[in-house]
């Protein structure tokens, strides 16, 4: 199981594709799953590009790079996960649909296969309860974009084996990344003390505080901070940001993590970040305007 030759990931988005190219990098063979075809092609042209980008810059060699390419399989079989050593869910942030998942890998893959949830918010635990081996069940929270950001949070369930986070920490940092392990609480690290600075951001803009341009520029550069709060919500997907607050107020029942009515709206008018060309910025502008965003 430690070795991890087969490696399945589930999700053929930004995340999904940048761990599948961390896990072909790393030297396993690799199925990228998705039902989408067309988002199966995305990937692989972003993948592609992505690896040529590390070879440019002399950060990969061409060598290792054009291996990873050959170790990436895309399908939309769910039997082709049979024999994943572990696999790696990084679908919509909604516990029932990675339930459901996990339910039906629990099926499929083999008895001694690891089945981790990228997940920024969600218990653990309760996936695990979709399962038979609870124990073989893990948090492996990457960051955006999994290729470039240098943390993977590891998050143990109620009943995670040692065994089971040994051999996934070793993983980890066989991608080349930092490890810190939080307990199975909602928003784990990362997400619990960034997604309260997000939300105050909205309330500041909301309120009238200021302009979301200075408010953005206040903490990068006050608190030396690349991205400043609102733009890193583009960044992220308000819908995403949305989805873990609402996590976060849920299990921990404090109001400070009760969305801020104006995130909420942006959402609910498809003003989600980045990925629409629009959310708190317009990202459909000139690229000489939208570069200075």
């Amino acid at each position: 199981m430690s070795e991890f030759k087969v490696i399945g990931v589930i999700g053929a988005g930004q995340m999904g594709s940048g761990i599948a190219q961390l896990a072909a990098v790393a030297g396993s063979d690799v199925y990228l799953l998705d039902k989408d075809t067309q988002a199966l092609q995305t990937a692989k042209a972003s993948i592609s590009n992505s690896l040529q980008r590390f070879i440019s810059k002399s950060q990969l060699s061409k060598e290792v790079g054009m291996k990873a390419l050959a170790r990436l399989n895309y399908t939309s079989n769910v039997e082709d996960l049979r024999f994943a050593d572990i696999v790696i869910e990084a679908i919509v942030e909604n516990e029932d649909v990675k339930k459901k998942l996990f339910a039906e890998l629990d099926k499929i893959v083999k008895g001694s296969a690891i089945l981790a949830s990228n997940t920024s918010s969600i218990s653990i635990t309760r996936l695990a309860t979709a399962t038979k081996r609870p124990q073989q069940v893990i948090g492996m929270h990457f960051m955006n974009p999994p290729p470039i950001m240098k943390l993977v949070e590891i998050i143990r369930g109620a009943d995670t084996s040692d065994e089971t986070f040994d051999a996934t920490k070793r993983l980890a940092q066989r991608f080349g990344k930092t490890v810190v392990c939080s307990k199975d609480y909602s928003g784990f690290i990362v997400n619990r003390i960034l997604m309260p600075m997000i939300n105050e951001a909205f309330h500041a803009l909301y309120t009238g505080v200021a302009t979301k341009e200075d408010i953005d520029a206040g903490m990068k550069l006050g608190t030396n901070q690349p991205m400043g709060p609102l733009e890193l919500a583009d960044f992220i997907g308000l819908d995403i940001c949305l989805s873990i607050l609402k996590v976060l107020h849920a299990g921990l029942g404090d109001a400070k993590y009760v969305p801020c009515p104006l995130l909420v709206q942006y959402v609910d008018a498809g003003r989600v970040g980045r990925k629409r060309g629009i959310g708190v910025y317009n990202y459909l502008k000139s690229p000489k305007q939208a570069s200075r965003l």
